[in-house]
């Protein structure tokens, strides 16, 4: 009598796996497939982040070998500078500005294109362009723009406003607000695609139900729609208000950091003592400062969003 032996399927030799605490089986991944990524990673960012942090304690000019240990005497001269102190500021006014500005820019955009408006696509099309253009070029084109003979002064003469006429870039009172301007024109459009996007996520039927039981337009969005949009309100803070604190090429293409410095943030004036100065440890310390206000404002804000997106769903 012969014993016929089944043969054994494929799909039956599985990778290692362990019991989980419900009496499932999990495969386990061998971690070590992760150190090729991690050992990039530390030569290309932690490496070099670890040795800008011990230079910023430091004199170094950038290109002499010699240098000498200063312990925080960079961060007490920074307390000191009203260079530094003014860009921090403005830093921090930007960065608030255009959270604000592009975001409520951006929402009321995509309510507007989320309607039922024949020309909806086209709109959203050139709503969104701007935001194709690169920072650079884009900043200075509005640099001529707005320039003393640019086309934003001709047209104020043309339609009979000559007294707004002003020199945008030059005037120390308006040229940052000149700057947040030109951001957030090119980015409104970026945050409307992302609350379009939510927007169109949420079920008609819901809007239909809160119309029968007598709620208003206003009423339905406070309500309704405000809620379910708490994931692109997220998304969307959180890019805007880092993008705008690490905020260098548009400014520096716009005005170079003045006039004077009333529009240095803490980019430009990184790059100028670095580049134009050769204080390579003092503009270190500048960058460790910049990265933990984007550290703490990006952590604080995401905390807090999280905490009320749960809280409206």
């Amino acid at each position: 009598m012969t014993v016929a032996i089944k043969p054994r399927r494929a799909d039956a030799v599985a990778a290692p796996s362990h019991r989980t605490r419900g009496g499932t089986s999990r495969r386990s991944v061998p971690w070590w497939f992760t150190v090729p990524a991690l050992l990039l990673f530390a030569f290309v960012v932690l490496v070099p982040s670890a040795r800008g942090v011990y230079y910023a304690f430091t004199d170094w000019d950038g290109l002499s070998p010699d240098f000498s240990w200063i312990g925080f005497g960079n961060f007490a001269e920074m307390v000191d500078d009203p260079a530094a102190t003014q860009a921090i500021w403005h830093t921090l006014v930007i960065a608030v500005a255009i959270t604000v500005l592009q975001n409520g820019l951006g929402l009321l955009l995509a309510l507007g294109v989320n309607s039922t408006i024949k020309s909806r696509n086209v709109l959203r099309v050139f709503l969104f362009a701007p935001a194709l253009v690169t920072p650079i070029v884009s900043a200075y084109l509005w640099r001529n723009l707005l320039g003393p003979d640019g086309a934003v002064n001709s047209l104020l003469g043309a339609v009979g406003l000559g007294s707004w006429r002003q020199d945008w870039l030059g005037n120390p009172d308006i040229a940052l607000w000149s700057v947040v301007g030109v951001i957030v024109w090119q980015y409104a459009g970026y945050s409307m695609v992302i609350f379009l996007a939510g927007l169109q996520s949420i079920p008609r039927e819901i809007h239909e139900a809160a119309a029968i039981d007598g709620a208003g337009v206003v009423r339905r969005f406070w309500s309704v729609t405000r809620p379910l949009l708490a994931p692109a309100f997220t998304i969307n803070l959180m890019l805007s208000i880092i993008g705008g604190l690490k905020l260098f090429d548009q400014v520096y293409a716009l005005t170079g950091g003045g006039p004077g410095h009333a529009t240095d943030t803490l980019s430009t004036l990184i790059y100028k003592d670095a580049f134009t100065l050769g204080e390579f440890g003092y503009s270190i310390a500048l960058a460790v400062v910049l990265t933990i206000i984007v550290s703490v404002a990006s952590t604080g804000q995401y905390f807090g969003l999280s905490r009320a997106e749960k809280a409206a769903s």
